[in-house]
């Protein structure tokens, strides 16, 4: 049976931390101009190495993206997982909204509600469809089994998620008019004063 040496040991921990650097890093290029207008040049240069090495892990952009998105929904699950674990509630309803105090901060990073747009919209290439449709059988998976709550909690839940992401995207909190106020109020949703501005893609 062969051995594995130090040397490849090595190379694979390397290859591996690389590939989730350029990951992490392709989700925020990824969320600021999406699919189908991001070169891999521009990911490779955000994450400080060059693109021919970007193509050594990845075979093609298709599945660059495919992983950030991945990394994307994973971040959610395991994110809202930890806040069921962590809270004193013991019913559906109390984890529930537990879990939904949980997804108002991690959506203060942009690129997440960003990516997740991106992805949707490219949903017409299979791939990044699946990715989509898995993404979201784990999320809603992970959602059911840590809350214990019914079908129809769980679908209000995630349709809050998305209100969410409305509300914050078109600044709806911000409109002082009646249909705007019909969207929004009663909604807990980041504060905006708390969100940097998008800088665009990281450099380096």
């Amino acid at each position: 049976m062969p051995t594995t040496t130090h040397a490849e040991t090595k190379s694979r921990s390397t290859a591996e931390a690389q590939r989730s650097k350029i990951v992490s890093r392709a989700v925020r290029v990824f969320a600021h101009a999406g699919y189908h207008a991001t070169p891999v040049a521009q990911v490779a240069e955000a994450a400080g190495v060059s693109p021919a090495y970007v193509f050594r892990l990845f075979p093609g952009k298709l599945a660059l993206f495919v992983a950030a998105v991945q990394h994307c929904y994973e971040r959610v699950r395991v994110g809202l997982v930890a806040s069921a674990e962590a809270t004193d509630g013991t019913t559906p309803e109390e984890i529930l909204a537990a879990m939904s105090d949980a997804y108002v901060d991690l959506i203060r990073d942009r690129d997440l509600i960003m990516l997740q747009v991106h992805a949707q919209s490219a949903c017409d290439v299979p791939e990044i469809r699946a990715a989509v449709q898995r993404g979201l059988a784990e999320l809603v998976t992970a959602v059911t089994d840590a809350s214990g709550a019914d079908a129809p909690s769980v679908q209000r839940f995630i349709a809050y998620g998305q209100l969410c992401h409305l509300i914050v995207q078109a600044d709806l909190a911000s409109i002082d008019e009646t249909w705007a106020h019909t969207l929004s109020d009663g909604i807990q949703h980041p504060d905006e004063a708390s969100i940097p501005a998008d800088p665009g893609p990281t450099r380096g």
